[in-house]
């Protein structure tokens, strides 16, 4: 296992943590909100981005249009049963999603739910750092390597683990920012 591959996997764990971010909602319209929206189309679980346009015609609506009329009440159920604690408005062509003013309460809860994802972001860096410093130590016992290579390798590997958790903090930070900004 090269380094590289390490700080490729590490930053993967970053991304995905980042696109998990996305998906809390602030006082803000966005329409990443719904990426994790999951529709009953035609008995198969589909991705909400699949049957329709989704678009922010201003900062506190979201617009949902179906490419299938269809689909509107599939999509209107799927919102309201998702955790997103919004409520879908059908008007016959179109769902709209008000996003309502978040109050001080809501806010403390997203905050909570951003660090449970930074949490398991971490936890996913520090399994690849366990991975990688199994792989050197085997490494090393079957005298592929020295014992200050081996050493050496798993004080980068440490430094990469720093660096990337150090990212995900940053963007933690950034998130509550973003979500306790009135």
């Amino acid at each position: 296992m090269k380094l590289a591959d390490v700080e490729e996997r590490m930053q993967k764990s970053v991304e995905a943590t980042q696109h998990d971010f996305n998906s809390i909602r602030t006082g803000r319209a966005n329409a990443a909100l719904l990426d994790r929206v999951m529709v009953d189309y035609y008995g198969t679980e589909t991705p909400l981005r699949s049957l329709a346009n989704v678009s922010t015609p201003d900062a506190t609506t979201i617009l949902i249009q179906p490419y299938d009329r269809s689909t509107l009440a599939s999509i209107e159920k799927a919102i309201q049963l998702s955790d997103l604690g919004l409520t879908p408005n059908n008007d016959g062509s179109s769902v709209r999603l008000n996003i309502p003013p978040l109050t001080t309460e809501r806010r403390k809860e997203l905050v909570k739910t951003a660090a449970k994802i930074a949490e398991g972001g971490k936890v996913a860096i520090r399994n690849i750092r366990r991975d990688a410093i199994d792989h050197i130590k085997k490494a090393g016992k079957a005298g592929e390597l020295t014992e200050d290579e081996v050493k050496d390798l798993q004080e980068k590997v440490q430094k990469l683990t720093d660096k990337y958790i150090g990212k995900i903090d940053a963007l933690l930070a950034e998130k509550e920012k973003d979500i306790m900004t009135v």
